[in-house]
């Protein structure tokens, strides 16, 4: 069973995976700062002209009718708190991590060397034009004869 085991884990996409979730945790933690530290006190700084000072992480509705001033000051009193704000930042974090990905990804799939041409499988009947294997020697829809310098190779 350890043998077993340790041939698993030591498999190439195993430990590609594992790597690839670490690096994914890591940077994570770099876009929920940059989302928590940089961009909401923008967004906190650009909306709170119109409706005042805004603090994303404590938008939140009390669902005991009660009024709070911090999402710390409704857990304190055991309120349960529906948390838009925190779900807010949620979505940008999760945007700017998907638009990332998206980036990297494709700037990868550029790197990757383009697959060679298929080899075609088929040709063109000279009478019906239709699409019939290499190898055949009577076109299986016009019944016709073919001259195998005549058929043309379809892609």
């Amino acid at each position: 069973m350890w043998k077993e085991f340790k041939e698993f884990a030591t498999r190439g996409n195993v430990v590609d995976l594992s790597i690839g979730v670490i690096i994914g945790g890591a940077f994570g933690k770099i876009v929920t700062s940059l989302v928590d530290d940089i961009i909401m006190p923008v967004i906190s700084l650009l909306t709170g002209k119109v409706t005042g000072n805004v603090d994303f992480a404590n938008l939140f509705i009390s669902l005991d009718g009660n009024k709070y001033r911090t999402l710390a000051e409704a857990a304190e009193n055991g309120a349960a708190t529906l948390n838009y704000g925190l779900f807010i930042s949620a979505l940008i974090d999760f945007f700017i991590i998907a638009f990332s990905i998206f980036i990297v990804i494709r700037q990868i799939n550029k790197l990757r060397p383009k697959p060679a041409p298929a080899e075609p499988t088929t040709k063109a009947c000279p009478y019906c034009i239709s699409s019939i294997p290499l190898e055949a020697t009577r076109c299986p829809n016009c019944t016709s004869l073919l001259d195998t310098e005549e058929a043309q190779v379809v892609d």
